[in-house]
């Protein structure tokens, strides 16, 4: 049986390339972005109430995984990507079906270029992300206080302490009115360590880049632990 599906939003995030983003929601805190309801759900009466909420539930497509290989086991990163788990104990990208689910936090609705926005944080969505639902977080039903989670227990930890160059300084001080916070959320995102768990290794000399915003964040791990910043530059 073949189901179809509308898109309602599409989601308009801090994080333009899957790179960096980071592996559950509400992880950082920071990381900011924006779901624009499409026709005909752009319209305040499909958003009446949902100001009383603080948290809203997203069901998406995992538009970057679209893929014909359907896996029945994958390696999760948490476990060092050493280890094979089956699909459903995991919460990777790759599912049967393309779809994901994603709890953030409902800072504002505006209504602007004709349509409705809301303003969202906590996210773990890349750039352009279709969105299939919204419903709202409700604590007494969503909240399992003793619920066990096999070996994803507890928040990933920082792993990586991170140190900005002079140069990157300058860059977070120069785009900082057009992002506040930008500097905690770069430090945010590169303290998880998002590279593959496979190739974790110490090479000073690569320098990895990670989209946010409008910018290319340049860094490398220089000595076991620790991150620099090396540069910002604008996307072109």
């Amino acid at each position: 049986m073949h189901y179809s599906f509308n898109t309602i939003g599409v989601v308009h995030s801090c994080f333009k390339d899957k790179f960096g983003v980071p592996r559950q929601p509400g992880l950082i805190a920071g990381a900011r972005g924006e779901i624009e309801l499409l026709p005909p759900y752009d319209r305040a009466e499909a958003v009446a109430g949902l100001e009383a909420f603080s948290h809203l539930w997203i069901s998406f497509v995992f538009h970057h995984c679209l893929e014909n290989d359907k896996r029945l086991s994958v390696r999760p990163p948490r476990l060092g990507g050493n280890k094979k788990l089956g699909v459903f104990a995991t919460r990777a990208t790759h599912r049967p079906n393309p779809i994901g689910l994603s709890v953030v936090a409902l800072d504002e609705i505006v209504q602007y270029r004709g349509g409705i926005h809301l303003r969202v944080s906590g996210l773990d969505l890349v750039e352009g992300t279709p969105v299939l639902d919204i419903k709202p977080y409700l604590p007494y039903a969503d909240c399992i206080v003793d619920a066990k989670a096999g070996y994803a227990q507890e928040p990933p930890l920082s792993v990586l302490k991170v140190d900005f160059s002079a140069e990157a300084q300058k860059g977070c001080a120069q785009y900082e009115q057009c992002w506040p916070g930008l500097a905690d959320l770069i430090e945010s995102v590169i303290s998880l360590d998002p590279r593959p768990a496979y190739s974790r290794r110490i090479e000073p000399e690569r320098v990895f880049g990670i989209c946010l915003y409008d910018l290319d964040v340049r860094w490398r791990v220089k000595e076991e632990g620790v991150a620099e910043v090396v540069e910002l530059c604008k996307v072109v």
